[in-house]
C-alpha cells in the first residue's frame, strides 16, 4: 500500500471513530446511570457519580440527557427497550404452541435473572407512580411488536386446539412476569420469612418449573 494511501486510511479511521464518539460517550452515560439509580434509587443517586462512573464531565453528561428525571427516564426506556427486542427475537414460529409458551417464561425468567438492575428500576419507577414513563413518548412504542408475537401465537395455540380460547395475551404476560418478578424482587425477606434461600440454584430451578406448570395449566388444553 502507498503511503498516501494508508494515511487516508488513518484519516478515514480516525473519522469513524469520532462519528462514533457520541453513540459510545450515551452508552457509558446510561450504563453508569443505571448501575447508580439501581443501588441507591432515584433520589439518593447523584448526577456527579453518574459522570465520575461514565469517565466524562457533568456539562457532557447534561448536553446527552439534559437533567437527572431525563437521565432516569432514558435508564427506564433502555430497559423497556431491551425487554421488547429480546423478546421479539424468540422464533416463536419455528416452535409448536406449547415450546412457544415455555421459551416465553423461560425468556422472562432468564431476562430478570441477568438484569437484577432491571428489578432496582423498575421498583422505583412504581415507587414514583410511573411518572418518567407517563412522560415518555418511547416507552409505548416499544411494546406492540413483542404484544403482537404473543398474540399471534396465542392465536396458533387456539386454532390447534391446544390453548384455552379467549385467554388476553397482555393478562398472560403480565401473569408470567408477575410470578417471576415478585419472586426474585421478594426473595431477600421471603428467604428470612420461610427460612430458606429462595437465591439458591437449586430452589430457582423448583420455581421456574412451578411457573412453568401454573402457566401450562392455565393456558394449555389437557390432552
Amino acid at each position: 500500500m502507498r503511503e498516501d494511501d494508508a494515511v487516508s486510511d488513518r484519516k478515514r479511521n480516525t473519522k469513524e471513530v469520532r462519528r462514533r464518539d457520541p453513540d459510545a460517550s450515551r452508552e457509558r452515560i446510561l450504563a453508569a446511570a443505571t448501575a447508580e439509580f439501581a443501588s441507591k434509587g432515584f433520589g439518593a443517586a447523584r448526577v456527579d457519580e453518574i459522570a465520575r462512573r461514565a469517565g466524562i464531565n457533568k456539562r457532557m453528561l447534561y448536553h446527552y440527557f439534559g437533567n437527572k428525571d431525563d437521565l432516569f427516564r432514558a435508564a427506564l426506556e433502555e430497559i423497556y427497550d431491551d425487554i421488547c427486542f429480546s423478546g421479539t427475537a424468540l422464533d416463536f414460529d419455528s416452535m409448536t404452541p406449547r415450546e412457544g409458551i415455555i421459551a416465553l417464561v423461560d425468556f422472562v425468567g432468564d431476562y430478570y435473572l441477568d438484569h437484577p438492575e432491571s428489578i432496582a428500576l423498575l421498583n422505583t419507577e412504581n415507587l414514583h407512580e410511573a411518572r418518567h414513563l407517563k412522560s415518555s413518548k418511547h416507552a409505548r412504542l416499544m411494546h406492540p411488536p413483542f404484544e403482537t408475537a404473543i398474540d399471534n401465537l396465542m392465536k396458533r395455540g387456539v386454532d390447534a386446539g391446544d390453548f384455552h380460547p379467549g385467554i388476553d395475551p397482555v393478562d398472560l404476560y403480565i401473569s408470567i412476569v408477575g410470578l417471576i418478578y415478585y419472586y426474585l424482587s421478594n426473595s431477600a425477606t421471603l428467604s428470612v420469612a420461610f427460612e430458606r434461600n429462595l437465591r439458591d440454584p437449586g430452589e430457582l430451578t423448583r420455581w421456574r418449573e412451578h411457573v412453568r406448570t401454573v402457566i401450562g395449566r392455565f393456558v394449555f388444553v389437557a390432552p
